[in-house]
C-alpha cells in the first residue's frame, strides 16, 4: 500500500506544504506550524515534537482543514509515522492498575468508552498489547490526548508517551 500525508501551514490547505510518504523524524524545519492536513492514503500517527514525542494524533484517510478537527491542542507538529496494518488481526490488550504489570488487571478485546463506568478506574499505569493496535484517550468517550499503542509491553505511562496515567477510554484502531 502507498502512504501519503500532506501538512499545510495554514487552515483550509493553504500556505506552504510538506508531503510525506514515509516515517519522518522532523519536518518542522520545512513548516513553522501546521494548521491543516490531508491524509491521501494510509493511516498515520503525527506527533507534536521531533523524534515521535509530545502529543500524538491518530489520523486516517480524509481532510482536516484546521487543527481542532484532529483534536489538535495547538498548531505544532514535527514528526509522523505510518501505521502498517495486517488484515484479519485480532485485538487483545491487558490493562494494569499499577506500574510494572501489578495490581488489578483487566483484559479487553473490544472498545471501552468509559473505564470509570466499567471498572471504576481513572488511570492505567501499565499495559500489554498482545494483538492489534489500540488508541488510549485521556478522557471518556474517546476525547482528549491520544496515545497510539502497538504490540508490546508498556511498564509505565511514559512508555506510551503519556505524561500522566490518565486513561479513561480506549478503542481498537483499524483501517
Amino acid at each position: 500500500m502507498h502512504f501519503k500525508i500532506v501538512f499545510f501551514e495554514d487552515k483550509n490547505f493553504q500556505g506552504r506544504r510538506y508531503e510525506c510518504d514515509s516515517d519522518c523524524t522532523d519536518f518542522h524545519t520545512y513548516l513553522s506550524r501546521c494548521n491543516s492536513i490531508r491524509v491521501e492514503s494510509g493511516a498515520w500517527v503525527v506527533y507534536e515534537r521531533p523524534n515521535y514525542s509530545g502529543y500524538q494524533y491518530v489520523l486516517t484517510r480524509g481532510e482536516y482543514p484546521e487543527h481542532q478537527r484532529w483534536m489538535g491542542l495547538n498548531d505544532r507538529l514535527s514528526s509522523c509515522k505510518m501505521i502498517h496494518f495486517t488484515s484479519g488481526t485480532p485485538y487483545k490488550v491487558q490493562l494494569y492498575e499499577k506500574a510494572d504489570f501489578s495490581g488489578q488487571v483487566f483484559e479487553a478485546t473490544e472498545d471501552c468508552p468509559s473505564l470509570l463506568d466499567r471498572l471504576r478506574w481513572k488511570e492505567v499505569n501499565s499495559c500489554k498489547v498482545y494483538d492489534g493496535w489500540w488508541v488510549f484517550y485521556e478522557n471518556p468517550n474517546y476525547r482528549g490526548r491520544q496515545y497510539f499503542l502497538e504490540k508490546g509491553e508498556y511498564r509505565k505511562p511514559g512508555d506510551w508517551g503519556a505524561i500522566s496515567p490518565a486513561v479513561q477510554s480506549f478503542r481498537r484502531f483499524s483501517e
